[in-house]
């Protein structure tokens, strides 16, 4: 493992982790958004996990003292990549990019503020904005609950919603750190390397079940997560099955969560994962899984109905309407959507 550094001697209040891999047409706009932040007392740990790419050239055209390029010698996945970032990372916060996402201006200024004035959170996370392939917004959102999570809500819900929102202090990560040799010598880990999709919910699992520290959302859209078709959480039963894995992996360390919260997890994992079938314009496959989630907890019926019944009714209209006459309704929908995901925001900050 190498690393080229123009980093200076002082030690940043925050360390940006970000991994590249296979994202020459995204990472410009990652690394541009982190070096334009309003809040600039931070390193920039760039981990280039093997890219087959020229994602690292156009890393390495930046000058700027605040970024360390750390090379490995053999990819490690994407929890790999991170955990090395954290290895390196000197700051009190590590705040998470996948790098084919981006950042608002604001949003390590903010996450420092929550941190600063809130030493019981240990996680602070945003909502976040969705954009497609392109880079264009769609103007929908992540819309999960931002205080109150419990271990079973979390285990359920995931509200942290994705790898680019947290950021997070470095204690967190020693109080749930473990040490193992994957690679032939012991280290610590933080992500569990063994899992190559949903490393992030079993992350936070650990974090809700196994420590004191409070998990806490900002009600800002600070992220701008890219819905890519190529990523990882486009194959469906793969991830389904890392999720079946992850579930295993908690009921070893806390049982009495899984027993109490399992099977409404699976169901809202179903629903869920029907949401990305219809998204993928599978409506075979969406209304199997969402079929799959009310009957493995018909609860979700009256626990989230709007959201429960919608899933339904996409899936359907999706199975039953010709691609063409769908593709033209779809706009239409994201753009009512978006109109009351915008109004739900700022009635909350009223």
């Amino acid at each position: 493992m190498t690393e080229a550094s123009k980093s200076p001697n002082k030690s940043p209040l925050v360390s940006v982790v970000m991994p590249i891999y296979g994202v020459e047409k995204f990472v410009a706009e990652a690394v541009d958004s982190v070096l334009s932040q309003t809040f600039t007392d931070f390193e920039f740990i760039i981990v280039d996990d093997v890219s087959p790419d020229d994602s690292r050239k156009i890393c390495e055209t930046y000058e700027d003292e605040r970024i360390r390029i750390v090379v490995h010698e053999k990819n490690r996945g994407l929890a790999g990549a991170r955990n090395t970032g954290i290895r390196h990372a000197r700051g009190r916060y590590i705040a998470l990019l996948d790098s084919d996402d981006k950042w608002t201006m604001d949003k390590l200024e903010k996450h420092v503020e929550h941190l600063n004035n809130a030493p019981n959170v240990g996680v602070s996370f945003s909502r976040s904005i969705f954009m497609n392939e392109d880079g264009e917004l769609m103007n929908t959102y992540q819309m999960p609950k931002l205080s109150g999570i419990t271990p079973e809500h979390l285990l359920c819900r995931n509200p942290i919603g994705n790898g680019s929102a947290p950021v997070i202090r470095k204690a967190v990560f020693n109080d749930i750190a473990f040490q193992a040799d994957f690679y032939g010598e012991t280290e610590d880990y933080f992500f569990d390397d063994r899992f190559r999709q949903s490393e992030d919910i079993e992350c936070w699992i650990r974090i809700a079940s196994l420590t004191a520290w409070d998990i806490e959302g900002l009600s800002d859209a600070l992220t701008v997560y890219r819905l890519n078709s190529g990523s990882l959480s486009a194959n469906i039963p793969k991830q389904l099955a890392t999720w079946e894995a992850v579930m295993k992996k908690a009921e070893e360390h806390s049982p009495e969560l899984v027993a109490r919260a399992g099977g409404l997890a699976r169901a809202y994992q179903l629903r869920y994962l029907s949401r990305q079938a219809i998204r993928l314009q599978d409506g075979k496959m969406a209304l199997s899984l969402v079929a799959q989630a009310i009957k493995q907890s018909p609860s979700i019926l009256w626990r989230e109905p709007s959201r429960t019944l919608m899933t339904v009714g996409a899936a359907l209209l999706q199975r039953v309407t010709p691609a063409a006459v769908y593709r033209s309704m779809e706009p239409v929908a994201i753009r009512l959507l978006g109109s009351t995901q915008r109004l739900r925001i700022a009635l909350a900050k009223s």
